[in-house]
């Protein structure tokens, strides 16, 4: 039987949801590996909506995350709130700034953040059942938030910044070039740079390639 990966977006487009690129990526590579995706996403207003061709703040425009990631998955998601760990046999969460602005508000509180309450929950469960998450590019400060206490070894490549921030979130940074992954062998957590080092499309595909293989190979 295929296993099946649950995939968290968060909305459409680096600036305000999911990374596009990335997030084409980890499908891609699940397919590949014949396994099956279960693509969800809070259904949420998101923070607030980025024009991509002007990198400026579209006033008073409101989008909602589970439709736009809708986009990404073809029309074919879940709301978070119905899927249960017991489920999918792993979890994987692409980058982009939605990872950190409508999944969690690193963006604007640093360590100080909260995860949005049913992807915690959610990721809480997997984690508990001792099942693989992957995290992709900024993704990784939402495990250092959820599972800092434990001390989670993570990745998000070499920003010292936000390194320090998941530090002293409890969990342990460990740089990594683009191309790489680290893995958390007792908590079963493999993270990737992706877009936080990559130069493009190619760059970015290596490394979250060999995560997708390691997160399948976990589960």
């Amino acid at each position: 039987m295929a296993k099946k990966i649950g995939v968290v977006l968060s909305g459409c487009g680096v600036m305000d949801g999911t990374e596009i690129h990335e997030s084409v990526l980890v499908l891609l590579a699940i397919s590949r590996a014949g396994a099956e995706t279960i693509c969800m996403a809070p259904n949420v207003r998101q923070h607030h909506v980025i024009n991509h061709l002007t990198n400026e703040e579209s006033k008073g425009e409101i989008r909602n995350v589970l439709v736009e990631s809708a986009r990404i998955a073809r029309g074919k998601i879940r709301d978070v709130t119905s899927v249960k760990a017991a489920e999918i046999d792993a979890l994987i969460f692409p980058g982009g700034f939605g990872a950190a602005k409508n999944l969690c508000d690193y963006a604007f509180k640093g360590p100080d953040c909260s995860v949005n309450a049913d992807v915690a929950r959610l990721a809480t469960e997997v984690h508990q059942q001792q099942k693989p998450i992957g995290i992709v590019c900024i993704a990784p400060v939402i495990a250092a938030k959820l599972f800092g206490p434990t001390h989670p070894q993570i990745t998000i490549g070499t920003d010292k910044n936000t390194a320090k921030d998941i530090e002293m979130m409890g969990a342990k940074h460990i740089s990594c070039m683009v191309e790489d992954i680290v893995i958390d062998t007792e908590g079963k957590l493999v993270s990737t740079p992706a877009y936080m080092l990559a130069n493009d499309i190619a760059e970015a595909a290596q490394g979250i390639q060999k995560l997708v293989t390691a997160v399948i190979g976990l589960a």
